[in-house]
C-alpha cells in the first residue's frame, strides 16, 4: 500500500517520547487541506496514536484502537497486537487503508493493515510518503545530536522531510509524553 500525503515521526529518546506529523492532506495532487491534526493523545494522555493515509479510515482505526486499549487497560503492545488481528481478518476493517504509529512511555509500534505490529530499531518510527526522509533525519540526530530532545528530534525530522517531500508540508503538530 502506497500511502501519499503524509508524514509521521515518532522517537523515543532520554525518557522521553514524542509523535509528530506535517499538516498536508492531498486529493490526487492537489493540496486540499494544509493543517489537518494527524496525532492524537489516547487513554488520558499515556498514549499518543498518528496515522498516515486515508483521513476517515485512520479515525476508524483510531477509535478501535481506543476501544483496545480501554479493553486490554491501557496495554499498548497488547491493544496493538489485538487491532492488527481485528484489522487483518474484519471484512469491513481489512478495507481500510491507513497506517499507524502508537507510543507510549514504554512502547513505540507501527501498525499496519496486513497485520503486522512492527518494534522500530533504535526508537525511531516513521510511516506516510515522507516517511524513509524522516526516519533517516531522526536516526542522523539520535546518533550525532543526542543532546536535543525527542520533540526537537521528530520537529527536525519532519521539516527535514518537507524539504524533500511535495507530499509534506511545515505545518506542524507534535506531541510529546515526559518521564514520569
Amino acid at each position: 500500500m502506497i500511502i501519499h500525503a503524509t508524514t509521521v515521526v515518532g522517537i523515543r529518546h532520554n525518557g522521553q517520547v514524542a509523535l509528530g506529523a506535517d499538516g498536508q492532506a492531498t486529493m490526487g495532487n492537489t493540496v486540499a487541506k494544509s493543517n489537518v491534526k494527524k496525532i492524537r493523545r489516547l487513554a488520558g494522555g499515556k498514549v499518543l496514536a498518528g496515522f498516515a493515509g486515508s483521513t476517515a479510515d485512520a479515525f476508524t482505526l483510531i477509535e478501535r484502537f481506543e476501544e483496545k486499549l480501554s479493553n486490554y487497560n491501557n496495554n499498548l503492545r497488547r491493544a496493538a497486537i489485538e487491532l492488527a488481528k481485528d484489522w487483518r481478518t474484519d471484512r469491513f476493517l481489512r478495507k481500510l487503508e491507513a497506517m499507524m504509529i502508537v507510543a507510549s512511555q514504554d512502547d513505540l509500534l507501527i501498525i499496519s493493515g496486513t497485520g503486522d505490529v512492527l518494534e522500530p530499531d533504535l526508537d525511531v518510527a516513521a510511516i506516510g510518503s515522507g516517511g524513509v526522509y524522516a526516519q533517516s533525519a531522526a536516526l542522523a540526530l539520535k546518533k550525532h545530536a543526542s543532546h536535543l530532545s525527542a520533540a526537537d528530534m521528530v520537529t527536525e525530522s519532519l521539516h527535514i522531510a518537507a524539504d524533500v517531500c511535495i507530499y509534506t508540508n511545515h505545518n506542524l503538530v507534535i506531541e510529546r509524553i515526559d518521564a514520569v
